[in-house]
C-alpha cells in the first residue's frame, strides 16, 4: 500500500470513528495528502482481493420487470480488468477522453472502473442527450472514444469526428462490440503511475441558466473528496444504499459509485425507464434498503403515496440536488419515524453542507458545513463575511473535494474563484448555531416592493397545501411594486385546475406568509426542467416578462392566470 492510500484510509477511519461526533470531526479532520493514487487500483481492487471483503455484494441492479442481478467487489474488480485490457487493445490510452453514455446497467460501472485503471478521462453523459448535445461534448470535451448502449448508437449518425465507437448490448455495423471484452484477461497491469492531480472526470453541468459548463475533477477531488459524502450519509460496510439518480449526472457518481464504495457498502439501483413511487417503496421493502437518497422532486412524489406500508423503512434517509421543503421532512418523519437529512453540494464539489447522523435537524436548514469544507457567507454588496450572503468556500483552506475548475474557460474560473473564495452562486443564511438555511440561487432571489424575496421560502409554504405537488415562484413584473411573486403550480392527484383551487392555494399562502411575501399571481402548469430534473426558473421569468413586461393597461389577467 502506497503512502497516498494509507493517508486515504486514515482519513476514512477518522470520519468513521467520529460518525456522530460532529464537533470533533469538523475541528480535527484533515484531507489526506494524495500524490500517486488510483482509487480503482489502490482501493477498489484491494477490497476485491481480500477474501472476506471481496465476497461482499458491491452492486445490485433491479430491473423494471422484477428481475435482478448482483456482483461482488471481487467480481467487478476482475470484470473491469477485462474491460480495461480490451479497451487498451482498441487504442484507449492514458489521458484519452471517453464519452460514457449508458443506463443503470453493470457495464456502466465496469467501464468507469476500467477507464480509471487506464488513466483515461470519463465524460459521463445521460441517455437523454440529442445529437447536437453529443456534438458539443465531442468538440468541447475533446473525446476520442464513445461507449454507448446499442439502442442509442443511432444518435451518433451524422456526428462527425475521428472517435472510436463502442456499443453495449447490440453493436450496429461499424461499431466495436463491448461483449468481446469477455475474452480479455482478468489480470491487469497499469502502464504507468496515476497522480491525484491527473484529470479523471469532465462533467457538463445541466445548464439551468446558460450553456452547460465543463467541470474538471481529478483522481483526488471526486474519489477521495467524497469522503465528505460518505460522512454525511453515514454509510458503513453492510449498508444497502439506494440512490434515485440517472447516469450522466454528478449525483450518480456521488451516491452510486464513490461514497458507498469508499465505505464498502452495496450500491442498489433501479434500472427503470420511468419513476414510479409504488415501485420504489416496494424495492425499499423487498431489498432491505438501509440507506436511501433521493432528490426533493422524488421525495415530493413519494409523500403523495402511502409511506406507511413499509415494514422496515430505511434508517438513513437523505436528500440532495435542490433544497428540501420542511413539509416533506415532516411527512416522512410521521410515516417512518426518521428525519430526512438534507445536504448541499454541486457538480463542482462533493457535499459541502449537510446534516450528518446523530445531529439535531432543524427543518428547512441544510445543516452545517461538513468536515473539510470551510464555508463562508459573503455579502454581495460589501464582499465581506456576513450571516447572510453567497455560500462560498475559503480557498486558503481549499478542500480536496472541490473541482480543478471549468475546463477551457479562464474567464469563468476567474469569476468563480474571485477574492480568495469559490463562489457557489447560491445564497444562504446562518443562525447562531451555525446551521445554514438555503435562500435561493443568486439569480432567483428578487425584490418586490423593495423587499427581498426567496422563492424557496414561498415554495415551501405552497407545497404544504394538499392540492400542491410542486411549485416554482418567480418575479412577475408589476407597474406599482416593480415585481410581485407569482407561483407556477403542479397539482397533486385528485385536484382540478379551477378558480376555486387557485383561490384556496392563494388564501393559504396569504395566511402563512408575511404580507410582503404574498403570492399574488398563480398559474397551473408543468414546470420546465433541465434533463437532470432541476427547475428552469429562467424560462418562467422570461415568460413573465412576455406576459407582464409592458406597462400598458390590460382588461385583466392573462388567460389561465389567477390573481390575489
Amino acid at each position: 500500500m502506497n503512502r497516498s492510500a494509507e493517508a486515504f484510509y486514515a482519513a476514512r477511519e477518522f470520519l468513521v470513528a467520529h460518525r456522530e461526533d460532529y464537533d470533533t470531526a469538523y475541528r480535527d479532520f484533515h484531507w489526506p495528502e494524495i500524490d500517486e493514487f488510483n482509487w480503482a487500483l489502490d482501493h477498489f481492487d484491494a477490497v476485491g482481493a481480500d477474501p472476506e471483503r471481496g465476497a461482499a455484494r458491491a452492486l445490485w441492479i433491479v430491473e423494471q420487470d422484477g428481475s435482478e442481478a448482483h456482483w461482488t467487489f471481487a467480481e467487478l474488480s476482475a470484470r473491469s480488468n477485462q474491460v480495461a485490457n480490451w479497451l487498451r487493445e482498441h487504442g484507449v490510452a492514458r489521458g484519452d477522453r471517453i464519452i460514457l453514455m449508458l443506463g443503470n446497467q453493470v457495464e456502466l460501472w465496469e467501464t468507469l472502473l476500467a477507464a480509471m485503471k487506464l488513466g483515461a478521462v470519463v465524460i459521463p453523459a445521460t441517455t437523454l442527450l440529442t445529437a447536437s448535445d453529443l456534438r458539443d461534448r465531442l468538440d468541447r470535451g475533446g473525446a476520442r472514444h464513445v461507449v454507448v448502449g446499442g439502442t442509442d448508437a443511432g444518435k451518433f449518425e451524422g456526428v462527425e469526428g475521428d472517435y472510436t465507437r463502442i456499443a453495449v448490448r447490440g453493436a450496429p455495423e461499424g461499431w466495436l462490440d463491448y461483449a468481446d471484452a469477455d475474452a480479455a484477461s482478468t489480470d491487469f497491469a497499469p502502464d504507468g503511475v496515476t497522480r491525484g492531480s491527473d484529470t479523471l472526470l469532465l462533467y457538463f453541468t445541466s445548464g439551468t441558466t446558460a450553456k452547460p459548463k465543463l467541470v474538471e475533477h481529478t483522481h483526488a477531488s471526486y474519489p477521495v473528496g467524497h469522503l465528505s459524502t460518505m460522512y454525511w450519509i453515514g454509510l458503513q460496510p453492510g449498508d444497502v444504499h439506494l440512490n434515485i439518480s440517472s447516469p450522466g449526472w454528478a449525483k450518480h457518481a456521488w451516491s452510486n459509485v464513490f461514497a458507498p464504495w469508499i465505505a464498502e457498502s452495496c450500491v442498489l439501483v433501479m434500472n427503470y425507464a420511468r419513476f414510479d413511487a409504488s415501485s420504489v417503496l416496494g424495492v425499499l421493502d423487498r431489498c432491505g434498503v438501509t440507506s436511501f437518497c433521493a432528490p426533493p422532486t422524488v421525495w415530493r412524489m413519494l409523500i403523495q403515496a402511502d409511506l406507511s406500508g413499509l415494514a422496515n423503512p430505511p434508517k438513513k434517509v437523505v436528500g440532495a440536488g435542490e433544497p428540501l421543503n420542511p413539509e416533506v421532512i415532516e411527512q416522512v418523519d410521521k410515516a417512518w419515524g426518521v428525519q430526512i437529512r438534507d445536504g448541499f453540494g454541486q457538480t463542482e464539489s462533493s457535499v459541502q453542507i449537510g446534516n450528518p447522523p446523530g445531529q439535531r435537524i432543524k427543518p428547512g436548514s441544510m445543516g452545517r458545513p461538513v468536515p473539510g469544507f470551510p464555508i463562508v457567507l459573503i455579502d454581495p454588496a460589501t464582499g465581506e463575511p456576513a450571516e447572510e450572503g453567497e455560500i462560498c468556500i475559503d480557498l486558503s483552506r481549499r478542500p480536496l473535494g472541490l473541482m480543478v475548475g471549468y475546463a477551457g474557460d479562464p474567464e469563468r474560473n476567474a469569476e468563480a474563484m474571485a477574492g480568495g473564495y469559490y463562489h457557489t452562486g447560491d445564497v444562504g443564511s446562518r443562525d447562531a448555531d451555525g446551521y445554514i438555511t438555503y435562500v435561493g440561487r443568486s439569480d432567483d432571489v428578487f425584490k418586490a416592493s423593495d423587499y427581498r424575496i426567496s422563492p424557496f421560502e414561498l415554495e415551501s409554504v405552497l407545497i404544504e397545501h394538499p392540492a400542491v405537488a410542486e411549485a416554482a415562484v418567480v418575479p412577475s413584473p408589476d407597474a406599482l411594486r416593480l415585481a410581485v411573486p407569482k407561483a407556477y403550480v403542479v397539482l397533486a392527484a385528485g385536484h382540478e385546475p379551477t378558480e376555486e383551487t387557485a383561490r384556496s392555494i392563494l388564501e393559504f399562502a396569504r395566511a402563512n406568509l408575511a404580507p410582503y411575501k404574498w403570492v399574488r399571481r398563480l398559474e397551473f402548469a408543468a414546470l420546465p426542467k433541465t434533463i437532470s430534473g432541476k427547475i428552469r426558473r429562467v424560462e418562467l421569468r422570461g415568460r413573465e416578462t412576455e406576459l407582464h413586461g409592458s406597462e400598458r393597461e390590460t382588461d385583466g389577467p392573462p388567460s389561465g392566470e389567477f390573481v390575489l
